[in-house]
């Protein structure tokens, strides 16, 4: 109860606790992006095995989920204790290295944890003590790991995106974010809109332009957001996408033709509609 009051009380202090618990929920995140794409490449073979009557490899009948196998260095198997594994004060007390064989530790691990902490205080600053805080953190937590999975693997998973469609619903009944009539609107006009472009595209061009996941994320953004910001979500997204296209085929040499993900443009836009959409739209209309 104490701690309560504190955080009700301190700005600081509230700001200070939600920036550590995004390291922690950032160091989650990490096993979340690497693991679940794995996870769902092994049912996906394991299907087709059973399905053609083959049985699972090794691999496949060995437990491979969020919480095990136990981390370790993919170089010498050095098993990944706790105190290696703060967030952030690790990779720094290690000097970026794995403490078993002196292997460089990517430098994405601590880069992912501080960005969850650095948006995981921008959101709680601008939600303050609230509920408001309590659903945008998660908002913010599955939109970083839907954007780095996309950006990896160019898939989205369901198991992410369906969760976060149910939940901007559910929280409309309490008119949380938007009331029930605008996330239902949302939720419905964002599936179809990309569904629409999708189709369009394919039937002047016979090649499809982006994947059933982004349809289901942008109708999970509708869900939060409402159908009113829905532009603007496209709009961000677009021009997010176009700057970062460009700038990748002109100082990366990215060959123009080579697919991009969508989603990662998605997410941003996403998060920062559900954070100042509203004053985005009030300052258009005046």
């Amino acid at each position: 109860m104490e701690v309560l009051q504190l955080l009700e009380s301190s700005r600081l202090f509230f700001l200070i606790a939600c920036g550590a618990l995004g390291l922690v929920v950032g160091s989650f995140l990490n096993v979340v992006i690497y693991r679940l794409p794995v996870m769902m490449e092994r049912s996906w073979n394991r299907e087709c095995r059973e399905h053609a009557g083959v049985s699972a490899d090794t691999d496949e009948q060995q437990r491979f989920n969020l919480l095990t196998p136990a981390s370790r260095c993919p170089q010498c198997d050095h098993r990944i204790s706790a105190l290696e594994n703060i967030p952030l004060i690790s990779y720094l007390f290690l000097k970026g290295r794995c403490s078993g064989c002196g292997t460089s530790i990517s430098i994405r691990y601590p880069a992912v944890e501080l960005a969850t902490a650095i948006l995981s205080v921008v959101t709680a600053l601008h939600f303050g003590y609230s509920l408001q805080t309590v659903a945008a953190l998660g908002f913010t937590w599955a939109l970083i790991a839907l954007f780095l999975i996309d950006f990896d693997h160019q898939i989205l998973p369901d198991s992410i995106t369906l969760p976060l469609l149910w939940t901007g619903l559910l929280l409309s009944l309490f008119n949380l974010f938007v009331d029930s009539h605008n996330s239902i609107v949302g939720a419905i006009a964002g599936y179809l809109v990309l569904w629409t472009i999708f189709h369009a595209f394919k039937l002047l061009t016979g090649k499809e332009g982006m994947g059933y996941g982004d349809f289901k994320l942008l109708g999970a953004l509708g869900a939060w957001v409402g159908w009113q910001s829905l532009p603007v979500v496209i709009l961000f997204s677009s021009v997010v996408g176009a700057a970062i296209g460009i700038t990748l085929i002109l100082f990366k040499g990215r060959d123009h033709s080579q697919p991009m993900p969508f989603g990662p443009f998605l997410a941003a836009a996403g998060w920062m509609t559900l954070l100042w959409g509203n004053d985005i739209i009030s300052l258009y209309l005046q």
